[in-house]
């Protein structure tokens, strides 16, 4: 109830301008911070000279963001160019065989730049869960896949493989590791799905085909094997209408997104600010909130244009990839929070969907988010943080359903019965502004350090109550309802869209 409910414009209007000028006051505050604690010796490490010009200093806290424009950035250039110039004059000549091209010269690129034995090391996970998957037994390509999967994850095993690969370059660890995991998950997608097959199984140059496409192989995201199969072995390459206008326009947001990163890193020290908690702590209530929240925001922005970049090559292939994540800044529900969609997908299909159906039986969903989890952390790297994260995730995606059977209850149902479908959707933005800073704290503990997450909950939840905790409640209110009109109007659209087929 309350989907599709409307409220007044003049209220969405005051909404609208709380909200901006709460993100206003408190980036006015984090930049004042920023600029004071330019010269601090304790920020040596994360703030580098930046525009002298401008006499402003760079965030370069963040090592994958300093990666990929720095060492990685010509090996990103080099490669994916080339991958587009093959794949280009392989669409266009003989498009039957495009996924063997893609596959050589995705092989031929593990090799020059991670060498032989990491090659051999790939192919010999992808052999042995090959080789699983002939017995079509789901269960036994569970356990053989996840065991492969912590033979990266669980030392000494994970050292033991690393430490074959020879030489030693700024990006040997990374890429190691990210080309490993992901083809294991690739090889237990890869496996799941030739257990289904009624007839007979795929074969090893299927696996080898979708697990050496460049574009998806160190970083991915984790494209299903079904799914990757069947766009892959199209023969008949069409474009949609506006297609190639909205890769352009998706390319051209992805370089706009970059160049925006590199001017907020110069006036916004927001991963620098959270290593000193003495300096932190002499914020103010709305600065702190105002930092957290930036931290999931560019988490997701540094997501989405990983992804984006991937998910243009691969839009050039004529491939439908995972959409980037959803923006943090319209989530309040933890079953959509997620910052790789790829990953998303493959746990949602194996696992969370496989085990809890339609979601609707507690017993059922509590036993389908601890194996989803289980797996995540798994995925993560087991260690304290990562424990303590999926715990808390765990549990707030299993809140919901009990917070929504519960109110299911005959008293409450007809309470809301009874209620306007305005009224009921203010008193569900009510409780999703709470969802909403839940999934803030959770999250910035995996994203920052633990330190950080109890200390910015301590002054917003004890030192902060209730002045600081009821007024960032009430701007969080304020944000969620436009959430839900954005939603919709989403909604009415579909709607419209779905009638309008009916009639054609």
């Amino acid at each position: 109830m309350g989907v599709k409910a409307m409220l007044p414009s003049y209220e969405l209007g005051f909404y609208a301008l709380v909200v901006t000028c709460a993100v206003l006051y408190s980036g006015s505050g984090i930049f004042e911070a920023s600029r004071d604690s330019m010269n601090r010796k304790a920020f040596r490490d994360g703030i580098k000279p930046g525009w002298h010009y401008f006499g402003r200093k760079m965030d370069v806290a963040d090592f994958e963001w300093v990666m990929w424009f720095t060492s990685f950035r010509n090996f990103i250039i080099f490669a994916l160019s080339g991958h587009v110039l093959f794949g280009k004059i392989c669409s266009m000549t003989v498009p039957q065989h495009r996924a063997v091209v893609y596959m050589i010269y995705g092989v031929l690129a593990v090799l020059g730049s991670m060498g032989l034995v990491y090659l051999m090391i790939i192919l010999s996970h992808c052999l042995v869960l090959y080789s699983v998957a002939l017995a079509k037994q789901k269960w036994l390509c569970y356990v053989a896949g996840l065991c492969c999967l912590a033979s990266f994850k669980v030392e000494p095993f994970g050292s033991w493989q690393s430490g074959f690969v020879t030489g030693a370059f700024d990006l040997q660890d990374v890429l190691f590791y990210g080309g490993c995991t992901f083809t294991i998950m690739r090889c237990m997608s890869f496996a799941l799905e030739s257990s289904e097959r009624e007839e007979g199984i795929y074969s090893i140059f299927d696996l080898l085909k979708y697990n050496f496409y460049l574009p998806f192989f160190f970083f991915g995201p984790v494209m299903t094997f079904d799914q990757f199969h069947a766009q892959v072995s199209t023969r008949e390459l069409r474009r949609k209408d506006d297609e190639m206008k909205n890769i352009r326009v998706n390319a051209l947001l992805h370089v706009g997104a970059i160049v925006a990163v590199d001017i907020f890193f110069h006036f916004f020290y927001i991963l620098t600010l959270p290593s000193d908690l003495k300096f932190v702590n002499r914020l103010s209530d709305w600065s702190l909130a105002g930092l957290a929240y930036s931290n999931l925001v560019y988490d997701w922005v540094k997501a989405a244009v990983m992804f984006g970049v991937i998910n243009t090559i691969a839009r050039l292939d004529h491939l439908d990839p995972p959409q980037p994540p959803k923006c943090i800044t319209m989530l309040y529900i933890f079953a959509e929070t997620h910052f790789d969609r790829g990953i998303n997908d493959w746990l949602c299909k194996y696992v969370y969907d496989h085990i809890g159906e339609n979601h609707d039986n507690i017993l059922k969903e509590l036993v389908a988010s601890v194996s989803t989890f289980a797996i995540t952390t798994l995925w993560l790297g087991p260690c304290e943080v990562v424990y303590i994260w999926s715990l808390f995730n765990c549990f707030g995606l299993n809140f919901e359903l009990w917070v929504q059977k519960f109110f299911q209850l005959g008293p409450f149902a007809k309470l809301e019965a009874k209620l306007s479908g305005a009224m009921s959707r203010r008193i569900r933005a009510a409780f999703g502004a709470v969802n909403f800073w839940a999934i803030v704290l959770y999250n910035i503990l995996a994203l920052n350090s633990l330190e950080f997450a109890l200390l910015v909950t301590k002054r917003l939840l004890v030192m902060g109550f209730p002045v600081s905790t009821l007024s960032i409640w009430f701007i969080t209110y304020c944000g969620v309802q436009l959430i839900k009109e954005r939603e919709r109007i989403l909604a009415i659209e579909e709607e419209e869209k779905g009638d309008k087929a009916k009639v054609e």
